[in-house]
């Protein structure tokens, strides 16, 4: 019981964090998309949804590993929270896949990338990604292999979920997905490198005809450089995690559920907190938008003290009144002119 109380601080932590680091990039990136109209950003608006929703999820578990002793939560709702927490980190694993590939489709087809992903077609792929998410998270539920037969409090994932769940999870859906990003990536490198190749020709040519040298737009490197960044976080944290439950499935005489529990899973969850923080640093238009962000809301801190001071009198006391006051000098209150004679009445 007391060890599972720096666990629950820990999920405590880290759910608050991903929930305000999400929820500040999602109001940026709303702020963008008002100003922009991208359908791209509208992939990473969902990204953000996502993240927070799978925050929200893991707080609901921290009530059950800070209290003392623990209080028992019925195995129904416990598998609930569980496949909320599941949908939420799918929908962000899909996301990231989307991603991908709304980068790719804009480097690979430049002229009719607009044609294809329009409003329509992101609105499609953003709701059948969240479709088969849900389906991914419920699934235990409707599959008795999936389930635990014995459950035992307090509530977490391996306590109600199978391991043979993260191996189906691991040999349908992440390997594969791995393996597309891979694809993915290394033929935007290629693209990237030739379109580079073909810039630099024609500023060859420019300058040996003594003409004007365009700048060099590295857009596609930077589109490149984030879908890296953002595989290789996805890669990082949830690799650990699948392996190990692909060793516990394996060997049954391992007990692995501690680490896989405790270390490996918070370690899945906490790529909810590097994707915002990636897009915060990476993306110049979404760390831009903060930015702005930061001033606005310190221009109007500044303003509400000057405000909150100026209605106190300020930090020396309340002003002075601005109606003027006569004063009366010795020699009038005793009717004597400025001379000394006496006034005639």
């Amino acid at each position: 019981m007391e060890s599972s109380f720096p666990f629950g601080v820990t999920l405590a932590v880290l759910a608050s964090l991903i929930i305000a680091a999400n929820a500040l990039v999602a109001v940026a990136v709303l702020l963008l998309i008002h100003k922009n109209d991208g359908v791209g950003l509208c992939f990473t608006l969902n990204l953000a949804v996502a993240d927070t929703l799978l925050g929200v999820a893991i707080s609901g578990l921290v009530t059950d590993q800070l209290s003392s002793p623990p209080r028992p939560t019925q195995k129904t709702l416990c598998s609930l929270r569980m496949a909320f927490v599941t949908s939420s980190a799918a929908a962000s694993v899909l996301t990231v896949m989307l991603i991908a590939f709304d980068r790719y489709l804009a480097i690979k087809q430049p002229l009719r990338y607009f044609q294809i992903m329009n409003g329509l077609m992101a609105g499609s792929c953003i709701a059948g990604l969240w479709l088969v998410s849900y389906l991914i998270g419920f699934l235990p539920l409707g599959v008795p292999i999936f389930q635990q037969t014995t459950y035992q409090g307090p509530c977490s994932f391996f306590a109600v979920f199978h391991p043979r769940f993260v191996l189906t999870l691991s040999c349908v859906g992440f390997f594969p997905a791995l393996l597309l990003f891979v694809f993915f990536y290394c033929d935007m490198l290629k693209i990237a490198s030739m379109h580079s190749q073909q810039i630099r020709k024609m500023e060859q040519a420019g300058a040996m005809a003594g003409a004007y040298r365009p700048p060099r737009t590295p857009s596609d490197f930077k589109a490149v450089r984030t879908v890296a960044v953002l595989i290789g976080s996805f890669t990082l944290s949830w690799t650990p995690f699948l392996i190990t439950g692909i060793v516990q499935v394996a060997c049954q005489k391992c007990y692995l559920y501690l680490v896989l529990e405790r270390y490996l899973w918070l370690l899945g969850v906490g790529n909810s907190l590097l994707n915002p923080l990636i897009y915060a640093y990476w993306q110049k238009e979404v760390r831009q938008q903060l930015y702005q962000m930061a001033l606005g809301v310190k221009k109007g801190l500044t303003s509400f003290l000057l405000l909150l001071s100026a209605r106190d009198g300020g930090p020396e006391g309340p002003r002075e009144s601005s109606c003027p006051i006569t004063t009366i000098s010795h020699s009038q209150l005793h009717g004597e002119d400025g001379k000394g004679r006496e006034v005639s009445k």
